[in-house]
C-alpha cells in the first residue's frame, strides 16, 4: 500500500485497459471489424510512438505503422494469449522499424539476431502505455484551458520555434502580449495536471 489512491488505481486501470484490449482482440478473431477498428484506434498512438522513437521519418513511420496492422490481420490467431497484444504490436513494429531503417541508409548492418544481444534503451510496452496515458492526460488538459491559451500552447508544441510575429497573425494577438500570455497558459496547464490522477501517477 502506497497510501497515495492514485497510485494504486494507476496500475488497476493499465490492468483493465489490457483486459479490455485482450477481450477485444478475441472479438475481432471472431469477426467483429468494430473490435479490430477499436485496437487501432486505441493502439496507434502507442506504435506511431514505439516506431518514430527509432528515429525514423513521419513517412516511414506511418508505412511502418500500416505494415504492422496489416501483419495483426494476417496473424490474429497467432497471438496464443490476448493479454499478449500490446507486447506483440510494440515488437513487431520495431522489427519493421528496424528493417525501414535499414534499407533506407543502405548500409551492411548486423541481422536481426544482434537485435536481439544489444541493451533495450527504448520504452518497454508498460512504459509506452504510461506515457500513452500521460499524452492522453496532457492534451485532455490543454483542451479544458481557454481556448486562446489551448491554441497557443499547440503552436508552441507543434511549431519548432515559432516567431512571435507569426504566432501574433495566427492568434490576432498583440506582438507583446504572447511571451506573458504563454507563461500564464503554462501556469494554468501545470495546475490542471497537477489535479489529474493520469498525470501525477
Amino acid at each position: 500500500m502506497t497510501g497515495d489512491p492514485a497510485l494504486e488505481r494507476a496500475p488497476t486501470a493499465r490492468a483493465q485497459r489490457r483486459d479490455r484490449l485482450a477481450a477485444l482482440l478475441v472479438e475481432a478473431r471472431q469477426g467483429n471489424s468494430d473490435a479490430l477498428d477499436a485496437i487501432v484506434a486505441e493502439l496507434t498512438p502507442v506504435l506511431w510512438h514505439t516506431a518514430r522513437n527509432q528515429g525514423l521519418s513521419r513517412q516511414a513511420a506511418e508505412d511502418v505503422i500500416q505494415t504492422t496492422w496489416l501483419t495483426l490481420l494476417r496473424h490474429l490467431h497467432a497471438i496464443s494469449v490476448p493479454g499478449a497484444l500490446i507486447e506483440w504490436l510494440v515488437t513487431t513494429t520495431r522489427r519493421e522499424a528496424w528493417r525501414v531503417s535499414r534499407v533506407s541508409r543502405k548500409d551492411d548492418l548486423p541481422g536481426d539476431d544482434t537485435f536481439d544481444e544489444l541493451p533495450d534503451s527504448v520504452l518497454t510496452p508498460d512504459e509506452l502505455l504510461v506515457d500513452d496515458e500521460r499524452r492522453r492526460a496532457l492534451w485532455h488538459a490543454v483542451e479544458s484551458l481557454p481556448k486562446r491559451c489551448a491554441e497557443l500552447l499547440r503552436i508552441v508544441a507543434f511549431v519548432p520555434r515559432p516567431h512571435y510575429d507569426a504566432v501574433a497573425a495566427a492568434l490576432d494577438m498583440p506582438l507583446g502580449s504572447i511571451g506573458p500570455t504563454r507563461g500564464r497558459c503554462f501556469a494554468k496547464l501545470r495546475l490542471l495536471l497537477a489535479k489529474d490522477p493520469d498525470w501525477s501517477s
